[in-house]
């Protein structure tokens, strides 16, 4: 045995056991591969988190439908999602469904929130990246029946509605449902839109808000933007369809 100057045991010069240096190897291998899986796991989690605010302020939102106004184009419960870049760098046209914000006075007493455990799952999941919209109740959506400029009336001999002069034929009404029940003749002032549900017959929209401050429009700046599919459920998967053909012979309001 190695000893020191005092005669004592040098333990410095004894031979280090294998097992220890391996597992200490070991602890440090295990320990650096937590701390980079922390990180990457922060770094996913924030990229997830801003890609969906993103998403969320400047591109798409889903909205869920709470009432019939919108039958049969939109179920109860049905989801859709909106394009926020309408109006924003895409002007609204005449058929485009769109969702905005309660002018104030249209929405009535709340409605019941959806119970389905699918459902609420699905809410849960979309509103966790911020893209639902936990608010849909405080929206309403509409399909667009006149822009700026454009003259509404209703009725021609025929009962249908007409945009500056040109009778149009609705195939996106409820069966069974009048274009109209209540006669208007309105001039869509700038900025703002006159918009009918497509279930004619009980939906509370531009006709029956002429004695409220926005006699019945809807500006620009409350459209949160245009709904272009049905999300949910599967069985209604489907694109939203704004039916030039139906607006094709309308002349501009200029003309």
């Amino acid at each position: 045995m190695a000893v020191s100057d005092q005669g004592q045991p040098n333990n410095s010069l004894r031979p280090r056991k294998k097992g220890y240096s391996r597992r200490g190897k070991f602890r440090r291998v295990r320990k650096n591969f937590f701390v980079a899986f922390l990180i990457d796991l922060v770094v996913i989690l924030g990229s997830a988190l801003a890609l969906s605010l993103l998403i969320k302020t400047f591109l798409i939102r889903s909205f869920f439908i709470p009432s019939g106004s919108m039958l049969e184009t939109l179920q109860i419960d049905d989801r859709i999602i909106v394009n926020q870049l309408t109006p924003a760098l895409y002007p609204m046209e005449r058929g485009d469904v769109v969702v905005f914000k309660d002018p104030g006075g249209w929405l009535g007493p709340d409605i019941a929130e959806p119970t389905d455990p699918v459902t609420v799952t699905v809410d849960w999941v979309l509103s966790a990246f911020g893209i639902t919209a936990p608010d849909s109740k405080q929206h309403l959506v509409k399909r667009v029946i006149g822009v700026e400029g454009d003259r509404v009336i209703c009725c021609d001999p025929d009962g249908l509605i007409t945009v500056n002069g040109v009778s149009i034929t609705e195939p996106y009404i409820a069966p069974g449902e009048t274009p109209s029940s209540v006669e208007f003749d309105v001039k869509v002032p700038p900025n703002s839109l006159w918009v009918m549900g497509d279930n004619r017959g009980n939906s509370e929209d531009s006709r029956f808000h002429g004695d409220l401050p926005s006699k019945g429009f809807v500006s620009n700046d409350w459209v949160v933007g245009r709904a272009f599919v049905i999300s949910w459920p599967v069985e209604h998967w489907n694109r939203l369809d704004n039916y030039p053909d139906v607006f094709k012979n309308v002349p501009d309001a200029s003309n």
